[in-house]
């Protein structure tokens, strides 16, 4: 069966929010959050469908960052993170994929990319490049699953908070912007965790 991907990119689409969440909290933002109770972040977890790491969880509870992270907030829409339009709510409780395990077909997509002169006329070349581009598109929205936009680094580059599968609790930096690739967080060798990448916030984290 043939996948129609205009109709996945826009099933996909629904799950960003483009509500208040999406804005960020302007004056407020450079001020300490309110600490959540532990009452809230478990509304947050059943609404979400995700259980947070631990020590995400505890910084919920203490929020002493600033406006570094994007904060965990309740809207009239529901529980989301303030500031991030990028975080596909739909895609949170799927595992996050190693880069690994999607290589192969990026590549074999890459190579079949529609070229015009391999169509009849350009009705059918327009038809294959728009099914292609939606192919696309699913694809890299699906390399963040179970992910988290945790915070904006400007330029187009994030860092991510990985909230399912294997890789749970570690981030990542989204640096497609540049190189088209999602970058581990090291320290020491080791996958940085949550308290210790609260605390630098360096590139010297990002693995490149």
């Amino acid at each position: 069966m043939t996948t129609d991907w205009t109709a996945e990119v826009r099933r996909m689409a629904r799950g960003r929010r483009f509500d208040e969440l999406s804005s960020p909290l302007s004056r407020q933002c450079a001020c300490p959050a309110a600490p959540l109770s532990e009452a809230e972040i478990c509304e947050a977890e059943a609404e979400l469908g995700i259980t947070f790491p631990d020590e995400y969880r505890a910084y919920l509870l203490r929020q002493d960052a600033g406006g570094a992270v994007n904060r965990l907030h309740r809207s009239a829409a529901g529980w989301g993170w303030q500031g991030d339009s990028h975080t596909n709510y739909d895609l949170l409780t799927s595992a996050f994929p190693h880069p690994d395990s999607y290589r192969a077909y990026e590549d074999e997509l890459d190579a079949r990319e529609p070229q015009a002169e391999d169509f009849p006329d350009h009705d059918a070349y327009r038809a294959a490049s728009e099914q292609w581009d939606a192919e696309y598109e699913v694809l890299q929205e699906r390399k963040t699953s179970g992910a988290v936009f945790i915070q904006d680094n400007g330029c187009g580059f994030s860092t991510l908070l990985v909230v399912a599968g294997p890789r749970r609790g570690s981030l990542w930096f989204d640096a497609r912007a540049t190189c088209d690739l999602i970058l581990p967080m090291n320290l020491r060798g080791q996958p940085v965790s949550f308290t210790d990448w609260l605390a630098r916030r360096s590139m010297d984290l990002v693995g490149w």
